[in-house]
């Protein structure tokens, strides 16, 4: 992959005269910067709210929160003894601690590893080992956890947040209660060999020291390191996309570039998306902290349901998501019957946006759904698809402002407009390369360009559309078969509620298609897989038509609800291994 010349940009001429062609100088010299600058132009400006699925809520304003990440600074600094470079792994849900904690870790100069909170005890162990963590800021909800982690890693200090944390009085009093007594969800601490305290505490113990906290993040320059976001892990063992002030930074500045005129201070996003993931991470919690709006929190998105009240009771403006969410929202009857009136767009990442659920979305609520591409090693988005008349239903868009993208046969050389290829990025957002990892680097990455696995199109205007995951393509007799282009036509099915595509052996193909199918109980009836077939051959080719269909009650997902089929072709596997 020796390319070092320019490629053509036919998408220049979609930006018109409102989206820069290059990106400008960077804004801040890094996120703490970014950080204290939002903190203090907004004041007592809400930042985040947490919304619990019985309505009761706390807030936190910029003030505080520029208050709180100082605290969080300085006893990481004075108590833990960490220095910049070192690495803090935060373990939480979306919640009023996530900001201060992660704008605290970025304020110490330190790293911040993101962590799914639903990893079992070896999945942290191998994260907190390859990263190197020092400190661990973890949900008391897993607490029970700790006792097999902590001895087996590097971690000097733990860190407890709940769920409720920062809410009034009252509504923290209850919240904990049903927790402790009812639900059975708060496990006791085991005795560790480390210090373990509550996050009150460990801001309590920082602001006693009265630190100069900017002098450990002013000389934090842009090609500093600030995240180790892990990645991978739903295809293998997880590693991290070393991700610097810069990637982020300019990332910032390409969203802002592409959509700068309809994100505006007085909007509210709802965040269902985990903050600890990286659409949610950048294409909320960062853009919307910079812009002084306000970032409304949920802690858990399943079920559904658990998004109603925070959808009923605030004018929420923008809503991020992945395909399975804004589907789920769609068949819930209160969403249906009252959905969000101030609502000016939602944005798609994640996985593949099926045209069949964005124009159900934009009939029910009257609004766009964007869809936009990324990865976690891009920091993450590489391209958008414009809210105005330029947007393509069904395309990815058109790479930001300071993208280059190109497409790629088997061979490594471009392929003609209209023709299948990898898409292949390269930009300042494009991560560093893996942790610890150089021989994956250097497969991954070389002279700046980064082979992201994806199979794209690109038409004359430079739009692309996701064909599918080059690992998941189906070979059937020698031809391709991508799984999201029947996943998609699977979708326009009234008696289908979700479906994965896989491909299974075969004697006379080689391989062959096989749907995973959840029946819409509105609309399923006596559902057959003849009728899935039969629907099938009015939109595909013979080739394409699912040869086995499985119904299942529910399909396996990540925690952003993007469905893995790496689960369910180990599950085809271990079936023909028989």
């Amino acid at each position: 992959m020796e390319h070092t010349f320019t490629p053509p940009r036919p998408w220049l001429a979609a930006y018109g005269a409102a989206i820069p062609q290059e990106l400008g100088s960077l804004r801040y010299r890094s996120i703490a910067d970014l950080v204290e600058t939002a903190c203090a132009g907004n004041g007592n400006r809400k930042a985040f709210t947490c919304v619990v699925p019985n309505g009761m809520n706390g807030s936190l304003t910029y003030a505080q929160i520029g208050e709180m990440s100082d605290a969080f600074a300085a006893f990481l600094h004075h108590d833990c003894g960490l220095r910049a470079g070192d690495r803090v792994a935060v373990q939480l849900p979306n919640g009023l601690p996530y900001p201060v904690v992660a704008f605290g870790v970025f304020k110490a100069g330190c790293i911040l590893v993101n962590t799914n909170p639903l990893y079992t005890p070896s999945e942290m162990i191998h994260q907190f080992n390859d990263a190197g963590a020092k400190a661990l800021v973890i949900v008391d909800m897993f607490a029970d956890k700790l006792a097999e982690v902590v001895p087996k890693t590097g971690i000097g200090t733990v860190i407890l947040a709940g769920v409720p944390e920062f809410f009034p009085k009252i509504p923290e009093t209850i919240i904990r209660g049903v927790q402790k007594l009812w639900s059975k969800a708060l496990p006791p601490v085991p005795a560790l060999a480390v210090p373990v305290l509550r996050i009150k505490e460990a801001l309590n113990k920082g602001r006693a020291h009265r630190a100069d906290v900017k002098a450990m993040w002013e000389n934090t320059g842009p090609d500093d390191l600030a995240l180790l976001q892990y990645t991978g892990g739903t295809t293998g063992v997880a590693k991290g996309a070393m991700l610097t002030n810069r990637n982020i930074l300019t990332n910032l500045d390409q969203v802002r570039a592409v959509a700068g005129d309809v994100m505006a201070r007085e909007d509210l996003v709802l965040t269902a998306l985990p903050l600890y993931h990286i659409f949610a991470f950048t294409a909320n919690l960062m853009t919307f902290f910079e812009l002084g709006a306000r970032n409304i929190l949920i802690p858990s998105p399943r079920p559904v349901q658990n998004l109603q009240r925070a959808i009923e009771n605030y004018p929420i403006t923008w809503i991020t998501g992945v395909n399975t969410l804004f589907n789920g929202l769609m068949n819930e009857e209160w969403f249906a019957a009252y959905p969000p009136r101030k609502l000016k767009a939602a944005i798609a990442g994640g996985t593949a946006l099926h045209e069949a659920v964005a124009t159900r979305w934009r009939m029910m609520t009257g609004t766009p759904i964007a869809e936009g591409y990324g990865l976690s090693e891009t920091s993450p988005l590489v391209s958008f698809n414009p809210l105005d008349d330029r947007g393509k239903p069904g395309s990815i868009g058109i790479p930001v402002p300071g993208c280059d993208v190109i497409l790629l046969d088997p061979d490594g050389k471009p392929v003609p407009t209209g023709e299948p290829g990898e898409l292949t990025v390269r930009g300042s957002q494009v991560m560093q390369g893996y942790w610890q990892r150089p021989d994956e680097t250097t497969a991954a990455l070389q002279n700046g360009w980064f082979a992201t696995g994806d199979i794209a199109v690109m038409d004359e205007d430079g739009y692309l559309r996701i064909v599918d995951r080059k690992k998941d393509m189906v070979l059937v007799s020698g031809f391709n078969v991508y799984p999201n282009e029947v996943e998609d036509a699977l979708a326009r099915m009234d008696a289908v509620l979700e479906a994965a595509v896989v491909a299974i052996p075969d004697a006379k193909t080689g391989e062959a298609v096989r749907a995973y199918v959840v029946k819409n109980p509105d609309h399923s009836g006596d559902l057959t897989d003849e009728d899935v077939r039969a629907h099938c051959r009015k939109l595909l080719s013979d080739y394409k038509v699912p040869k086995s269909v499985v119904f299942r009650e529910t399909l396996p997902k990540s925690p952003i609800g993007k469905i893995l089929r790496k689960d369910l072709k180990a599950e085809v596997a271990s079936e023909f291994k028989r």
